[in-house]
């Protein structure tokens, strides 16, 4: 019989905190507050909750490019850099046989595709199951989306099926919107684009970041956004995006050729971080770079 002395009794009120409320403790995260407790848990690791940002490494081209430049060995290229990125953002397959589950980074898991760059990039289809980003430990599963694009609706439809079953398991979707060569990333199409990716169920959204008016593709948008790094750029002018996207609402980047591609792709990592979690403006995280880059 089990040892009743031990349960609380008349004399034992300051155990149960008699008189002390209980304390109820909103959501850090933008649009997330009614999330389950798994998926918040969840986007805690992709979002850090000390800054309420993420630093996402991007890594996933391979998909519909095949070996991008200095992508070419992700085990060589990706390998020194995981371990300074909050998520990184790719395929089942690069992570199963390139990253070592020891990393124990948050994941972002490429969710649909079956197309190449030599055919139409917007008719894509589920390419992973829930089951197998949940064997695979992932926290956000990421869908392409292509507003405007030939084949729009049947993305949209990829990215509500990818939210319904993340929902059941308390996976995050991260909606990627696509911009093909015939669309003008402005603040107009930005902001329908992402809008419809929130308003379709998204957790989180990564769009292109705009020089006019991209604050109000972020205030328009009920969930956080990340912008793209996009094509190479100068790592002071990568910099100054990231502040701009930063002081502009963002909440996060996801880089991958502006890392990856760099002279000093280790060195550029730690500046980009300085700038979205540290707060360092764009001339001293170049500084940082090149003083690393040095070393």
């Amino acid at each position: 019989m089990a040892d009743v002395d031990g349960v609380g009794g008349e004399n034992d009120a300051a155990g149960f905190g008699i008189g002390i409320p209980v304390e109820t403790e909103a959501y850090f995260l933008k649009g997330s507050n009614d999330l389950g407790w798994g998926m918040k848990d969840r986007m805690s690791r992709i979002f850090s909750p000390e800054s309420g940002r993420t630093v996402m490494l991007a890594f996933d081209h391979g998909y519909f490019l095949g070996p991008t430049s200095k992508l070419e060995r992700i085990d060589l290229a990706i390998r020194p850099l995981a371990p300074l990125a909050d998520v990184l953002m790719c395929t089942r397959g690069a992570l199963r046989t390139c990253i070592p589950p020891t990393y124990n980074k948050a994941i972002s898991l490429r969710c649909t595709g079956g197309i190449s760059v030599l055919k139409e990039l917007s008719d894509e289809v589920i390419a992973v199951n829930i089951q197998d980003a949940v064997r695979l430990n992932a926290s956000a599963m990421a869908v392409q989306v292509h507003i405007g694009g030939v084949h729009e609706r049947q993305t949209i439809d990829n990215l509500v099926k990818i939210v319904d079953s993340g929902m059941q398991y308390g996976v995050a979707t991260l909606a990627v919107t696509a911009v093909g060569r015939e669309m003008v990333r402005d603040a107009r199409y930005l902001g329908l684009a992402t809008r419809i990716c929130a308003e379709m169920g998204a957790q989180f959204v990564k769009t292109y970041y705009c020089d006019e008016g991209f604050e109000k593709v972020t205030a328009g948008c009920p969930v956080p956004i990340v912008i793209a790094g996009g094509k190479k750029l100068p790592e002071l002018d990568a910099l100054k995006m990231c502040r701009r996207a930063i002081d502009e609402g963002a909440l996060g980047v996801d880089m991958g050729r502006n890392i990856f591609q760099s002279d000093a792709p280790v060195a550029i990592l730690k500046a980009v971080r300085a700038v979205v979690h540290d707060g360092l403006t764009p001339e001293q995280a170049f500084e940082m770079y090149e003083t690393l880059k040095n070393e």
